[in-house]
């Protein structure tokens, strides 16, 4: 039934948003029909590929054994054909996402360049059109390292291309303008919340090149079923620019996370002579929060745990070429776990997974791809005006475009920069002070690996990146490091924020024993046993306001050749191709999700040499009975971590059948699994 809810939203959202809008807006597709190819080959008559957008052209390259994938430049094309209907109309060219530079011509004439491959860009191309005809569009696109493009590093791909969607939007000669960063044009700020009132206000830009008389602007308020709650309309003189309007919500429904994640929709309208002639729509969540340092994440005045995973835009056989499937199914993925939160890493997101986070109430933290190297070589960061440049220009544009986005809580600075390098701290104060700036309302922060206060200033809030047990040190570190933190800055809320261990699913051992993080064996036992640990740390410490599994999927890593794959991060409790969810995926199931479950752990482990073994299950229910090749084995209660566990129980030689029962409400839940005692390997568990 949730994926239903989820599904249906979806597409309510795409016909409001993406059909021609009566009041004037239209929205062309424009992602089918491309021809591409890599501009080394100048021939006149160069073989193209027909591709559809979103598109990479390192969906595989960087899975074949070498680091060294290809960073080179593609060239797109494609026909527009001018329609009789645009005259006297202005015609916008958006790309979600052009990964990493990208040049824009129409008919062979330069129009705009782009850096950075995870905002959206939009230009005006009104004047380079040719009525009544065919056009050229022609976007050239470079994945090239440089250093004044951000990320300057990452554990990451930096797949080229198209790789989001592309839209021409056609409006009237007065408009709400696209142009202010690729932003809606509308902001909407929450001014004060509470249960009793709502004070919001809307600042809207417009671009005004026709007509300029008899111009105003009205701002409607709806709730979820589309009643009008609240307008306000003003005059606008034609040399106005920006109009901010004030409106009053009295007893608000707020926005709960995923309790109740509720919208209201804000539909701003310019009108010419009473007539509507453009209209932007945005989404409205009200809700007030807070960080604690020792109470946590507060969301309308009560206690909010957040806790989930890193999350890297990245899909077997598309890279980051997302559909909107992948990211329905991701977002699925997080729902089933339960999870609270999500950071988005290390760049901005494409925005219909914000669209799905405002409906089903998963609060994020999004941020900018300023990386740095961490435990590896080069830097993040310069001291280059150039590069200072673009990872303001960077932050602007995610503010901008995702400003109304509820879901949002915290804009993220910088992830793991070192100082081995040019000192970043200087640049970064003035990057926080252009967030707030921007916005002064959310949260920033910023995810460090340093054990020392050298970015604790920096922003509002902040959080680590520990990997105790994996990169050295024992599980339990991660509870005196996180006490030893909150002793010694006891007013900084501080945070988690990336934990986690390698996994390959055909990896197994019996007895735990520590792998090697750059090795070829990655046991997912291991695994398993590292988040059990850390969780039961991070539910004895409320102060920690934030906790973010890495990662939700594996994820491509051209750099790694490690735990029995080439260019892949199994730290994911998801395999790269989304088919097999680790054990430790359905731990935090048990801990997270309400909804009745019942697992058996080492399905795959299941050729086994010791004929007394213990077994495991995760559980959100008291209780489940144990079945082992028909006979009862036993019924074992539910831990404080969602585990059931049979000791010493005996394996008969050769096939071993394994089933759980769990009966509750009515309702049996049951999950089994087959072992093989290998014959003449008999021994005993000591």
């Amino acid at each position: 039934m949730r994926r239903n809810l989820l599904l249906l939203g979806v597409c309510l959202m795409t016909v409001c948003c993406y059909a021609q809008d009566k009041a004037g807006r239209e929205y062309i597709d424009v992602n089918a029909g491309w021809n591409f190819r890599f501009a080394y080959d100048v021939r006149r008559n160069a073989p193209e590929e027909k591709v559809s957008l979103p598109h990479t052209w390192n969906a595989s390259d960087p899975f074949k054994g070498s680091i060294d994938y290809r960073r080179t430049m593609g060239v797109y094309s494609r026909g527009i054909t001018t329609d009789p209907s645009w005259k006297n109309k202005r015609v916008f060219l958006y790309f979600e996402g052009a990964n990493s530079v990208a040049d824009v011509l129409v008919n062979n004439t330069f129009v705009t360049q782009h850096k950075g491959g995870y905002t959206a860009f939009c230009a005006e191309i009104t004047p380079y059109l040719k009525p009544g005809g065919e056009n050229k569009l022609l976007v050239q696109v470079s994945n090239a390292a440089r250093m004044d493009v951000l990320p300057l590093a990452g554990d990451f791909n930096i797949y080229g291309g198209l790789h989001r969607q592309v839209w021409l939007i056609v409006a009237n000669e007065n408009c709400i303008t696209p142009l202010d960063y690729a932003s809606p044009g509308v902001y909407i700020s929450q001014d004060e919340v509470s249960s009793s009132k709502a004070r919001i206000s809307v600042a809207t830009k417009l671009s005004l090149t026709g007509k300029g008389t008899g111009i105003s602007l009205r701002t409607i308020v709806r709730d979820a079923r589309q009643k009008e709650v609240m307008t306000a309309q003003s005059t606008v003189d034609p040399r106005d620019t920006l109009v901010t309007q004030h409106l009053t919500i009295t007893r608000p429904h707020l926005w709960e996370g995923k309790k109740d994640p509720y919208l209201y929709e804000v539909a701003v309208q310019l009108l010419q002579d009473d007539n509507v002639i453009d209209e932007v729509k945005q989404p409205l969540g009200l809700r007030y929060f807070k960080v604690d340092a020792d109470s946590g994440f507060v969301l309308n005045g009560r206690y909010m745990d957040l806790y989930g995973f890193g999350y890297h835009e990245d899909v077997e056989g598309s890279g980051s070429a997302l559909s909107r499937e992948d990211l329905e199914s991701d977002m699925a993925l997080v729902l089933e776990s339960g999870a609270t939160a999500m950071r988005l890493t290390h760049y901005p997101h494409a925005s219909y997974f914000y669209d799905l986070a405002d409906k089903n109430g998963i609060v994020l933290w999004t941020e900018i791809p300023l990386v740095g190297p961490g435990g590896y070589t080069g830097t993040g960061y310069a001291n280059d005006p150039s590069l200072q440049q673009q990872a303001r220009q960077q932050l602007v544009e995610m503010i901008r475009q995702y400003y109304n986005h509820p879901s949002i809580f915290f804009w993220g600075l910088f992830n793991e920069l070192k100082l081995d390098y040019d000192n970043p701290l200087p640049f970064l104060s003035r990057l926080n002070e252009l967030a707030k700036k921007e916005d002064p309302s959310r949260i920033t922060t910023c995810a460090t690996f340093l054990d020392t206060d050298t970015f604790n200033h920096v922003s509002d809030v902040i959080a680590w990146n520990k990997y105790y047990g994996w990169y050295g040190g024992q599980f339990s570190d991660i509870g005196a490091w996180a006490d030893d933190m909150h002793d010694k800055f006891p007013r900084k809320p501080i945070g988690v924020s990336e934990y986690g261990a390698g996994a390959n699913i055909d990896h197994h051992i019996e007895q735990l024993k520590a792998p090697i993080p750059d090795g070829d064996f990655h046991a997912e036992e291991w695994q398993t046993a590292f988040h059990e640990a850390h969780w039961e740390e991070f539910g004895r410490r409320r102060f920690i306001w934030s906790k973010f599994i890495w990662a939700l999927r594996d994820f491509g890593s051209s750099i790694r050749e490690e735990g029995g794959f080439q260019g892949i991060n199994d730290k994911g409790l998801v395999t790269y191709d989304r088919r097999v969810k680790k054990d430790a995926f359905y731990f935090y199931k048990a801990n997270w999700n309400t909804t009745p479950m019942l697992y058996l752990t080492e399905k795959r482990n299941n050729d086994r040499s010791k004929s007394k073994t213990d077994i495991k299950a995760y559980t959100n229910l008291p209780a489940a009975a144990l079945f082992v090749n028909g006979k009862p084995a036993g019924e074992a209660k539910k831990d404080a971590l969602g585990r059931l566990l049979w000791k010493d129980i005996t394996l008969k030689p050769g096939n071993n059948l394994l089933v759980v029962k769990a009966t509750y409400a009515g309702m049996t839940l049951s999950d089994s699994c087959r072992w093989n005692l290998k014959s003449g390997e008999i021994s005993f568990m000591k």
